[in-house]
């Protein structure tokens, strides 16, 4: 990720908003560009200013985050949806993820999630809150999404980690600095674990995670 990265946030209670603001400001790499406290006011201001990363409420007037998430995906699909939400609900998630969101976290993991999830969704990813990944996905690892026979892989001890780290959203830069080895040691360790998993995308890492229970405790 080069240079800082342009943020407009949605929210229609003016205390969350605030504490949203106050996360963005406390990150050297993020700028906040814009705010609206309606789901309409909130479709204006990323047509005009083009963020790379949009924090919407799921519950607001006027429009609500889907179908806010919905207009965006075909009026500005370079924006990067990041919904924030009281809804652990698997409904409200998969609704979410199907309206082309990057990004769900709990308003209840905001103060330590939301802004890895922005720098995750930046970097080309899905994130779904640990808390709550394991509902979106199978209880078993899918066909073509796992080792290619039964039985566990065999994953090295630092493969699994660099793979859970990547599944919570993690960039490379913090799985080394969380890990102690250098950068190119993670994307090492990542490729190594990915190809013995027969995984290709990050949302199939989060799926495998959730599924050998990586998340469950988080």
């Amino acid at each position: 990720m080069s240079g800082t990265t342009r943020i407009v946030l949605a929210d229609d209670h003016p205390i969350v908003l605030n504490g949203l603001r106050s996360l963005i400001a406390a990150a050297d790499d993020l700028e906040l560009v814009a705010e609206a406290c309606s789901g309409t006011e909130a479709l204006k201001v990323i047509r005009e200013k083009k963020p790379d990363v949009a924090v919407i409420d799921i519950s607001m007037p006027e429009l609500n985050g889907i179908v806010l998430s919905r207009r965006l995906a075909k009026e500005a699909a370079s924006v990067k949806i990041l919904i924030l939400t009281l809804h652990e609900d698997r409904a409200y998630l998969r609704q979410a993820i199907e309206a082309g969101v990057c990004g769900y976290v709990l308003k209840r993991s905001a103060a330590e999630g939301l802004v890895r999830a922005i720098r995750a969704v930046v970097t080309g990813g899905l994130y779904v809150d640990p808390a709550i990944a394991n509902r979106l996905f199978d209880s078993t690892p899918r066909q073509g999404a796992g080792p290619r026979s039964g039985g566990m892989p065999d994953l090295t001890d630092r493969e699994g980690d660099v793979l859970k780290l990547v599944a919570l959203g993690y960039t490379n830069k913090e799985i080394a600095r969380q890990l102690d080895i250098g950068v190119k040691s993670v994307e090492t360790y990542k490729s190594r674990g990915v190809e013995k998993l027969g995984l290709k995308t990050r949302a199939e890492i989060v799926r495998y995670a959730s599924a050998q229970g990586w998340l469950s405790d988080i």
